[in-house]
């Protein structure tokens, strides 16, 4: 079974522009987080998201164009293989004004006990939901 894309659409604000008039690459760091997180939310379940906690080890980030003032994108984001605490996300932002790759990003997310703030071990019956979605009934 593939893996489930999550896509989260931003608009580019004033905050996001640096002094070059384009979007600035701590903005595109931040909507890369931004899809992980709203990914996260928009499956883990209730008790997963109050026991559970996210924490990034490692970002990779690579730029190709830049994105300006008020371009619509969509930023693509889906997991890898997990391995014991540590999972690699993928991420895309693309402008689809003109279908331009703009930024691809790795992230190295490592899973926390909220409670002891210790690593946790990424179970199957969570890694198959962020990889492939709730299971239909």
């Amino acid at each position: 079974m593939a893996e489930t894309r999550f896509c989260l659409t931003v608009r580019v604000e004033p905050a996001d522009i640096d002094r070059l008039q384009h979007v600035n690459n701590v903005a595109f760091l931040r909507y890369v987080q931004d899809a992980a997180v709203a990914h996260w939310q928009s499956l883990a379940p209730s008790e997963a998201q109050s026991a559970l906690l996210w924490v990034v080890r490692r970002h990779e980030i690579e730029y190709f164009r830049p994105a300006y003032l008020g371009d619509e994108l969509q930023v693509m984001t889906w997991v890898g293989e997990p391995s014991a605490a540590r999972w690699d996300r993928f991420t895309e932002i693309l402008r689809p004004a003109d279908g331009q790759l703009l930024v691809q990003a790795r992230t190295v997310w490592v899973l926390l006990d909220r409670a002891s703030g210790r690593p946790r071990r990424i179970d199957p019956q969570l890694a198959r939901l962020l990889a492939h979605g709730p299971v239909a009934s």
